[in-house]
């Protein structure tokens, strides 16, 4: 079990995640859904150690992720969002190197290479150049290196971004398969994606969880009630009487007519289905129902009124930090170039005390 509990992130002024806490549980597929640059990446650096918390603890099956880090990395498999390849060597070297790196002996890597390659079905290409594959198996690639050492854990960061329609297709049905005895975690901002893949969603919003559970937990969430969209002929329209009596309705709109159709938007209680009340009413008093169309709030709807508010603001590693170096460089240029302007000041010196 992975545990987050009070997690804040902050760069400078900005804060990229601020007091956030759940538990990721065994067995499961979980998403991380939210826009971008709502903290899922920086949240998953921490998770898996490669980025410290400004405030806040992580912990893999009870293993401190800064303070246990040897330990508690061995239970963790992490894919970025663009795969740390070597692009010159094959997917066979790659492995063979990051295993090495992981420390599985020697005696092992080669089956271990042979499972991962299994696993993601990269065998065929195994002696291919890396930078010869199509984005789909370098994603596989990137996966494999994530699965050595058979962690617990698999962690993905926006797994399919840039892979056409049969690639994504294929990497979630990767996904779902690893999930047969590991749990994994993904982010994305792409609904269809989690809802596709995953058991449980945690919904990312200004760095703060502004939700969390399955899909049928998080729909009971939504606000509002359901609509029903009711169509009849207007020359045999019972008036909005013919609703009376029928439970749950909250809320008639006064009918719209157009083309000797009148159209009535009916709204009632979530947790209720009225359609079968209403078409038993319309029978009842002779009219004819052209349509009936029952519009429930989706995850979308849920999804977009819990992000409507987000800023659009640069990637989550685009932080102060980022800054810091790329001045830390700049200053370093300038001072190489002084350097060579005193250097070259001094040679000509030199020279010329030569020629005297």
């Amino acid at each position: 079990m992975i545990e987050v509990k009070n997690l804040t992130k902050k760069y400078a002024a900005n804060t990229a995640v601020s007091d956030i806490s759940f538990t990721i549980e065994e067995g499961k597929v979980y998403g991380l859904l939210g826009p971008n640059g709502a903290g899922k990446s920086t949240t998953m650096n921490i998770i898996t150690g490669a980025l410290a918390a400004s405030d806040g603890v992580v912990t893999v099956d009870g293993l401190d992720i800064l303070d246990d880090a040897k330990e508690a990395k061995k239970h963790i498999g992490y894919l970025p969002e663009i795969p740390p390849l070597y692009p010159d060597m094959t997917p066979y070297e790659y492995l063979s190197f990051i295993a090495k790196a992981k420390g599985i002996k020697n005696g092992e890597i080669q089956d271990e290479i042979a499972r991962v390659m299994e696993e993601t079905q990269i065998t065929d290409v195994s002696d291919r150049i890396i930078k010869n594959l199509s984005k789909g198996y370098k994603q596989r690639v990137g996966i494999a290196q994530a699965m050595l050492g058979n962690p617990s854990y698999i962690i993905l960061d926006e797994p399919t971004v840039g892979l056409d329609p049969l690639q994504i297709i294929e990497i979630r049905k990767l996904i779902r398969s690893l999930a047969t005895d590991r749990t994994v975690i993904l982010s994305s901002h792409i609904l269809a994606e989690v809802q596709e893949v995953c058991d449980e969603i945690i919904i990312i919003s200004h760095g703060k969880i502004a939700a969390c559970g399955t899909e049928d937990e998080l729909r009971e969430k939504m606000t509002g009630p359901n609509v029903l969209t009711v169509t009849t002929k207007a020359e045999c329209d019972p008036g909005a009487q013919v609703f009376d009596g029928i439970s749950g309705i909250t809320e008639i709109s006064e009918a719209d007519e157009k083309d000797g159709e009148k159209t009535y938007t009916v709204y009632y209680e979530k947790n209720s289905d009225i359609r079968e009340n209403v078409y038993n009413a319309f029978v009842k008093n002779n009219a004819v129902l052209l349509a009936l169309t029952s519009k429930v709030p989706t995850l979308e709807d849920l999804f977009l009124e819990l992000t409507k508010d987000e800023e659009e603001i640069p990637s989550e590693t685009a932080s102060p930090v980022m800054e810091e170096i790329v001045n830390a460089i700049t200053d370093r240029e300038e001072i190489s170039e002084e350097e060579m302007s005193a250097e070259e000041n001094l040679n000509e010196e030199t020279d010329g005390e030569e020629d005297k």
